[in-house]
């Protein structure tokens, strides 16, 4: 009640002034407005969550608040100095009596929010090095086991499958269902990849790849949130981001140790081609069928080589002993044969004994050192085992030796070299 001096003058509270002050400010002032100021003295968020800051420009200061509940909705990190649209409504804050402008909703003003929060997200993980190329883990060249993390109704996961397949049939796939979009998705991405790396003893996954379709950058932000970035990172399995169209960007796509442009480029990034695989295997197979065969010409040629050193040796001994036997003749016409008759005859048995000993150890030499080089070949022979009662299966559409029953399938038909050139043909009724 307004209290009254002897004089007629009205006596106000200073709660009471504040009242009035409100009224005045609720019946004069739009109920909503937007303003538009550069931010100073930013405080926030506190422990209860809201944020205290004021609104600046060249001639004035709009002191501001911003409830939790609003600014938990806020997808850029507001700063000193940032221009933005602020929209809320004017009130007093009556126990200081001075009046604030409650923002209800804050923009950037220029660019729009999200590319503003994704330009701070970029250059803040960028700067912690999560962006780095050192940090990112090779794509393993022939990945047999891949997960995948999408929505399984949309149509990335169709793409992503076809495009792997198609390149490399032999690959198995794992879907991990996870929404791709809206409140929660980024968390729940990103639970998913700790999860799988958690069961990958098990899994034995060789790489993962977590994308989606296209869409707005609205429909894409569950892909530039801070908690997706960080699993990606974190993930001991390789990872290939797979997210939008050609000119979408998102955070995941840095991070992630490999990018597809779009889901359907997936497979491009993921596999190889089993075409140009198969093509490699057999030029590696003609460069070891070339290997060996000049190998095997090399030994040939040094057996070769030895035999005539060892014919030139041979003769070249027997016109050493024939000169040795020609000069003692000499000596035996120049004295009395009869008198040394006798001791050249042991002599000359002596040496015939000597020269026989010698040319036979020196073909019993030879024919060992022939055996080895023999042998030596026949163990370079790739076909060798074959003798031994052994067998080669290949697949007879695809040339590929059949070394376990991934390497055929029912209906096919395989190939059975046996010894002497001989073929088996067999059809696969049952694995």
């Amino acid at each position: 009640m307004v209290q009254q001096m002897k004089n007629g003058t009205k006596i106000y509270t200073v709660s009471q002034v504040n009242t009035l002050i409100k009224t005045v400010l609720e019946n004069n002032l739009p109920g909503r407005l937007t303003v538009t100021g550069q931010i100073s003295d930013w405080r926030g968020p506190h422990t209860s969550g809201h944020c205290y800051f004021s609104l600046k420009d060249e001639g004035a200061v709009l002191p501001c608040i911003m409830w939790g509940s609003n600014f938990a909705k806020v997808k850029f990190k507001p700063e000193n100095g940032l221009a933005i649209f602020g929209t809320g409504h004017i009130d007093i804050y009556e126990p200081q009596g001075k009046y604030q402008f409650y923002v209800e909703r804050m923009e950037p003003a220029g660019v729009g929010a999200l590319q503003l929060a994704f330009e701070q997200m970029v250059r803040r993980l960028e700067a912690q090095g999560l962006f780095d190329e050192a940090h990112k883990r090779a794509i393993p060249p022939y990945p047999q086991r891949i997960g995948i993390l999408t929505s399984e109704s949309g149509a990335a996961i169709e793409d992503i499958k076809d495009s792997i397949w198609n390149r490399w049939p032999c690959a198995r796939l794992f879907l991990y269902p996870v929404p791709v979009q809206g409140e929660g998705a980024a968390a729940e991405i990103a639970a998913g990849i700790r999860d799988v790396n958690r069961r990958n003893r098990k899994l034995k996954l060789d790489i993962l790849i977590v994308g989606r379709g296209g869409g707005s950058m609205e429909d894409l932000w569950a892909f530039n949130e801070e908690v997706l970035a960080r699993a990606i990172f974190d993930s001991k399995i390789p990872v290939i981001s797979a997210v939008g169209h050609e000119v979408d960007t998102t955070i995941a796509d840095l991070v992630a140790d490999a990018r597809a442009s779009t889901p359907t480029k997936a497979g491009v990034v993921a596999v190889p081609d089993m075409q140009e695989v198969l093509q490699q295997v057999d030029y590696l197979g003609e460069r070891i069928a070339y290997r060996v065969t000049a190998l095997v010409h090399n030994s040939q040629q040094q057996t070769d080589e030895f035999f005539v050193r060892l014919s030139g040796s041979f003769k070249q001994f027997l016109a050493d002993a024939r000169s040795g036997l020609y000069a003692i003749e000499e000596q035996v016409r120049k004295i009395e044969p009869h008198r040394l008759l006798g001791r050249k005859t042991v002599e000359l048995n002596d040496w015939k004994n000597r020269a026989g000993a010698a040319v036979k150890a020196i073909i019993n030499k030879c024919s060992m050192q022939f055996e080895s080089q023999k042998s030596r070949l026949a163990g370079l022979n790739p076909k060798s085992v074959l003798q031994r009662g052994y067998s080669i299966t290949t697949n007879k559409k695809t040339g590929v030796l059949v070394k376990s029953l991934a390497d055929v399938q029912i209906e096919d038909s395989i190939i059975t070299e046996l010894a002497g050139e001989n073929l088996i043909e067999s059809k696969v009724t049952k694995k």
